[in-house]
């Protein structure tokens, strides 16, 4: 047991414990071989190398062996015991096939080892008391020591089997199976055997008397009561060594019960970590949220332990999380039964997953309009008091001024109006650009389609006049042209502000950026599906591959994940560059028609 299974011992502070075990042999192989008397297998035979003799003292060859044997049988009993330690560490420090190895020859050298200590220890105290006092002890007088050592023999008998399966074929076997059953059907022998005892001695003190009637009705007993007791027996073993896995149902109802309790958004995993862990009697398990590229550990329950096992919670074709599970004992594997039930509880948490994103996400997208807004307050208060405020203060000052002015000096009263005046369209345009930066006028005045071939005339359009495009103002200019469906829908003046500022964006960056001769805006909506695509292509030389999005991309998806859409920034089919926005459009009776769809332009290029 010191050497398994590498033919090492653990340490070397493990030597001690080997040279106990050959000092303890040599001790009782010496005195077995030199001890006078009758032989301990064979009474009636006098061993002929019996060496009797006087030492001195009152001490006799005899005594001396003596001394020996419980000297030699005690140094045996503590090195087979601190063996079997040796194995219980090996155990706990290995992982994988070695790990495996362990198991199956622990299964064999428990038994053995457990028995043949008691059997040394009854031997120890046997030759102590009969050479050392006057008094002979019994050691547990109820115990048939010749049981013990039919069971030990056996158990030594069966060390080899398993030495064999350990080393060669441990594949092929399950050892927890073993292990399994070996417990159901220990435990079961032994309720069986105490029932039927139980029952006839019950039932022949009962009638006084003991017959084969008596010993049928016990048996019927112990065959009425076996399956129930057997059935029971390994659900009980089974949920000792591997939890609730048998019971997949169980599980999953529990797991819904807890998460339907659960108040707290910020509870919800944790719930569904701790029973997971619990169902299956694991160490570990944790649950990772994607953030950006990465996972970061949103919840964890227990201690991680051997090699973990991570499974990938998908939601709609995307791994939106994990789920990181340690084995029961390092260097485990989950079986199929194990990994059954974890892809059905993995499905539960996926649906929670998504749940709590979907939740933090609507968080974070309420505190971006909270902040937002008041950023957007503190701008305009701010550009109303600096800017605005003081002048309008200063404009009446000088009208008061130059009301005193007007009939002593109407000279410079005049040229003080002219200032004003001045000074008068100064605000008026800064009142302006306070207005534009709130919403573009054009929407409101031309609407959306008339306002995108506004913006795309301003940096070049196709269906210009042909003396225009020979002018050299639009020579290296790229020449634009706009698709529009026949008839836009009512369109929140969200979208609106949304798909006009992407195809702006778009636009003046295929005008500086992308080298393009061409570009086409298209616009078009797709009823079933609820969303209006707004579509920018160019010829130009794209966007390199390892470029940062600049703050005119950023802005653009930013306005586009705001209302719920997506924007996709990707190379076109024919070269140049592809940007696709698709934002989401309401049902009809969710916002009131606006005028500014009644103007929108025909289909034209």
């Amino acid at each position: 047991m010191l050497v398994f299974p590498d033919g090492r011992l653990p340490s070397r502070r493990w030597r001690i414990v080997m040279w106990t075990a050959v000092l303890g042999a040599a001790l009782r192989v010496l005195a077995d071989a030199f001890t006078p008397g009758p032989l301990r297998t064979h009474l009636y035979v006098e061993n002929p190398f019996g060496v009797s003799a006087a030492i001195g003292g009152g001490f006799t060859t005899y005594d001396l062996f003596a001394a020996s044997t419980v000297l030699g049988t005690t140094l045996l009993l503590l090195s087979s015991i601190a063996a079997l330690v040796s194995l219980i560490v090996r155990l706990r420090r290995t992982r994988g096939d070695e790990r495996q190895q362990l198991k199956w020859f622990l299964f064999a050298a428990v038994p053995a080892t457990v028995c043949l200590n008691l059997i040394l220890f009854h031997s120890m105290v046997d030759a102590y008391t009969m050479n050392f006092t006057s008094n002979e002890v019994w050691i547990l007088p109820w115990v048939n020591f010749d049981y013990i050592l039919y069971v030990a023999v056996f158990a030594l008998l069966v060390v080899p089997v398993c030495t064999y399966i350990a080393i060669l074929r441990y594949h092929l076997y399950d050892i927890d199976v073993v292990i399994n059953r070996t417990l159901v059907y220990g435990a079961l022998t032994a309720c069986v055997v105490g029932v039927y005892v139980l029952a006839v001695g019950s039932l022949g003190t009962l009638f006084q008397r003991g017959n084969l009637v008596i010993s049928l009705l016990a048996t019927g007993l112990v065959a009425v009561l076996f399956q129930p007791l057997r059935s029971r027996l390994q659900r009980g073993v089974n949920r000792m060594m591997y939890g609730e896995r048998d019971d997949p149902y169980a599980v999953i109802s529990r797991l819904g019960r807890r998460l339907e309790a659960t108040l707290a958004p910020e509870s919800v995993l944790p719930t569904i970590a701790e029973t997971i862990a619990q169902a299956l009697k694991l160490p570990y398990a944790a649950i990772l949220l994607k953030e950006g590229e990465g996972f970061l550990t949103a919840v964890a329950f227990g201690s991680p332990t051997g090699e973990p096992e991570v499974l990938p919670l998908m939601y709609q074709r995307e791994e939106i999380g994990r789920l990181v599970l340690s084995p029961r004992a390092p260097g485990e594997e989950f079986s199929s039964a194990d990994r059954s039930l974890l892809e059905d509880l993995a499905r539960q948490a996926e649906v929670a997953v998504h749940a709590i994103r979907l939740t933090s996400e609507l968080q974070r997208s309420r505190e971006r309009l909270v902040t937002t807004r008041e950023e957007e307050r503190r701008r305009l208060r701010r550009d109303l008091h600096d800017g605005i405020g003081p002048t309008l203060t200063g404009l009446a000052l000088q009208l008061n001024a130059v009301r005193k002015l007007v009939g002593s000096k109407p000279g410079d009263a005049e040229k003080t109006l002219a200032r004003l005046e001045q000074r008068t369209e100064d605000t008026l345009a800064e009142m302006r650009r306070l207005i534009y930066g709130l919403r573009p006028p054009a929407l409101d005045d031309l609407g959306l389609i008339p306002s995108i071939r506004q913006q795309a005339q301003s940096q070049g359009m196709a269906d210009l006049p042909t003396s225009t495009k020979t002018n050299k103002r639009w020579a290296n200019r790229p020449l634009f042209s706009v698709e529009v469906p026949e008839e836009l829908p009512p369109l929140p003046a969200a979208v609106e502000v949304a798909c006009y500022r992407i195809a702006q964006e778009a636009m003046t960056n295929v005008s500086r950026h992308a080298q393009a001769k061409t570009c086409n805006v298209r616009l078009s909506v797709d009823r079933g599906a609820g969303v209006l695509e707004v579509e920018i292509t160019d010829d130009g030389v794209g966007i390199p591959g390892n470029r940062a999005a600049g703050v005119g991309l950023s802005s653009m998806r930013e306005r586009a994940e705001e209302l719920g859409g997506t924007l996709a920034v990707e190379p076109g089919l024919q070269g140049g560059t592809r940007v696709l926005a698709r934002l989401p459009l309401p049902a009809p009776e969710q916002h009131p028609q606006r005028a500014t769809s009644s103007r929108s332009a025909p289909s034209a290029s």
